[in-house]
């Protein structure tokens, strides 16, 4: 049985992420897994390459959300293949079909994680920025785009999950992840750990926020949450 994956959401300096990843604890489970995944803050940040290039023991899922015309997007692969120890990378599946096939092709040996509609967003938000379709029927269309062009996955809430999975065969990562009682803050379409990973059937999960706190006692939490 393959694991699943947890991805501790490092939305964060990088002095936070070394704290951070040194509170993971190492689990013995047959389940789940922890990964990293990496965003913006760091990426971005004066010595943010260096750093995620020193990250060992842990699958790093780098999330930079790649959205534009496919020479773009070519060369936005093409300068990340130093980084070595990635393992996943976003783009955003509104990029259209050629443009995630083109990542697929020039992202080496990294898995392509095809952005659908983000967690923040519900169907009002969608409408404010000009679009009509059922927020669910539009993350479906993105998700089934993501399978044309060969993406390994797609990102999208627990809400469409379950959907997605049984009908594309693609594997669903799922973000917007809060424990039971956690602040949701800008997050609208939202699920916890197990209804993710059991209903929804997520192949992983991005939970950021309700654990990165108090990281080895809300871990401790989650882990409990999941029945480990």
């Amino acid at each position: 049985m393959k694991h699943k994956i947890i991805f501790i959401a490092l939305d964060c300096s990088i002095s936070k992420a070394k704290s951070i990843i040194k509170s993971i604890p190492k689990i013995n489970s047959k389940k789940y897994k922890f990964a990293l995944k990496i965003g913006y803050q760091i990426f971005f940040a004066k010595r943010g390459r260096e750093f995620i290039k020193s990250i060992k023991n842990f699958e790093i899922f780098l999330d930079i959300k790649a959205y534009d015309i496919e020479n773009t997007i070519k060369n936005a692969m093409l300068s990340i293949k130093d980084l070595s120890n990635v393992e996943y990378i976003s783009v955003h599946a509104s990029s259209g079909i050629k443009a995630l096939k083109i990542a697929k092709k020039f992202a080496g040996n990294k898995k392509i994680l095809a952005v659908t509609t983000l967690t923040s967003f519900n169907q009002k938000n969608l409408i404010e920025i000009g679009y009509k379709k059922k927020l669910s029927d539009l993350v479906f269309l993105q998700a089934k785009n993501a399978k044309k062009a060969g993406c390994f996955g797609v990102i999208c809430s627990g809400h469409e999950s379950l959907k997605i999975y049984k009908k594309l065969k693609i594997n669903t990562i799922t973000p917007g992840i809060r424990l039971p009682g956690s602040k949701l803050n800008e997050q609208k379409r939202v699920s916890t750990p197990l209804n993710a990973f059991i209903n929804s059937k997520a192949y992983g999960i991005v939970i950021g926020r309700s654990i990165t706190g108090d990281i080895k006692k809300n871990i401790n939490k989650l882990l409990a949450h999941l029945g480990e």
